[in-house]
């Protein structure tokens, strides 16, 4: 009697750890839900909802089913690598309710792409950006009664790897668990937007060329709380970090930095400094640069900005010396920090060598420029405006 082998291919494939498989997801609902607590009582990141999403890959089996389970503390080795090395990357995303009620994702590929490149740049496991994308979705529509239906609240969406390999020994972490937790959160300024002052710190870096700084991971904000303490025992509300002997600005606090100049042609000038490496690629930095060239194009009109006012967008190098001297020629015409938290946040002075920089202040907080950003992005996260397909529904 003849005995079958398995092919080749059959036993590689056998052998191949199991890749993220989205079909494989289990759900578990708890069997109570929390409350929900009034919309003006929320502290950004304070509040846990009813379930979490989480999956584990080891060397030998690869990833496991996803779960969407209760929320719950995780059970982790105490030698595991992200315990000891730091091997954790995360992201910020945020749901939104549209006004046909159903939630929604804001450039949400945008995130994956980057948190791939995160774990890669630590040596952790790969993963299905499309399946993790997939998986989030079905989570927010689980999690969906906890999207505040109020203007200028939103669902924040923590997706987290962490090196799980349970052993000491400075070695890439084989092992990783990948988890999602929501919280969710109202506007950053509470009472009408207001502009905030910035320490320019040369002494400490935030980042440097050939490290980490343009990759989210954990270890690149701990780092700055000393320094953010000494800024706020001064006065001031974040950093603005500064590199080099020539004082390059990298970034503000979390965010990307903005500067308008006014040109003396009439156009404006949108200054920013370049992704080389020591900055994050921040999708609202992406999503700021894209609308400003769309409304010199003429893709997009952004509000109360003529069609006629040209805005060039500059991705380049922004020295201390050089924003004084704007400041001095009065060419300064707003400053301003963008990121997923905050979306814009208004500069109004950066505290320099002793000495404070004062910049305009609008009415509004917000200049005509960061205004006109923050209202279409807030737009398109919402579904009341359509653009280059940024908006994502949540099905």
């Amino acid at each position: 009697m003849a005995i079958l082998k398995p092919s080749l291919a059959q036993a590689v494939a056998e052998a191949r750890p199991a890749e993220l498989d989205a079909s494989k997801l289990v759900i578990t609902l708890a069997e109570s839900l929390k409350p929900l607590p009034a919309p003006e009582t929320l502290v950004f990141g304070q509040t846990q909802t009813d379930h979490m999403l989480i999956m584990n890959y080891d060397p030998v089996n690869g990833w496991s089913a996803p779960e969407i389970k209760p929320y719950a503390p995780l059970s982790i080795d105490p030698m595991s690598s992200c315990l000891q090395y730091c091997p954790n990357v995360f992201e910020g995303m945020k749901a939104y309710f549209g006004p046909d009620g159903k939630a929604r994702l804001f450039r949400p590929r945008k995130n994956m792409e980057r948190l791939a490149r995160s774990a890669d740049r630590m040596a952790l496991p790969p993963f299905d950006t499309d399946a993790l994308l997939t998986l989030i979705e079905r989570f927010i529509q689980i999690e969906k009664r906890w999207i505040p239906a109020k203007p200028g609240y939103s669902l924040y969406i923590r997706p987290t790897i962490i090196g799980t390999r349970a052993a000491l020994g400075v070695t890439a972490s084989d092992s990783a668990c990948i988890y999602v937790i929501v919280t969710p959160t109202g506007p950053y300024f509470r009472g009408g937007t207001k502009p905030i002052s910035l320490l320019a710190v040369s002494e400490s870096v935030r980042s440097w060329p050939g490290g980490t700084g343009g990759h989210k991971l954990g270890l690149n904000y701990a780092p700055g709380f000393a320094p953010q303490r000494i800024a706020a025992k001064q006065g001031y509300d974040q950093i603005l970090w500064l590199l080099g002997d020539d004082q390059r600005v990298t970034e503000a606090g979390a965010m990307n930095f903005f500067l308008i100049a006014q040109r003396d042609d009439g156009d404006l000038d949108i200054i920013t400094p370049p992704l080389d490496g020591t900055i994050l690629p921040g999708l609202t930095r992406d999503s700021t640069l894209t609308l400003t060239t769309a409304h010199t194009s003429g893709k997009l009109l952004l509000p109360d900005i003529p069609a006629s006012q040209k805005l060039h967008t500059h991705e380049r190098i922004l020295t201390m010396s050089e924003i004084t001297a704007l400041s001095e020629q009065s060419k300064i015409l707003e400053c301003f920090g963008v990121g997923t938290a905050v979306v814009v946040a208004p500069v109004g002075r950066i505290g320099h060598e002793g000495k404070d920089l004062i910049l305009p202040v609008h009415e509004a907080g917000l200049g005509p420029v960061g205004k006109a950003i923050l209202t279409v992005i807030t737009d398109i996260q919402t579904g009341r405006r359509q653009f280059e397909n940024w908006s994502v529904l949540c099905e």
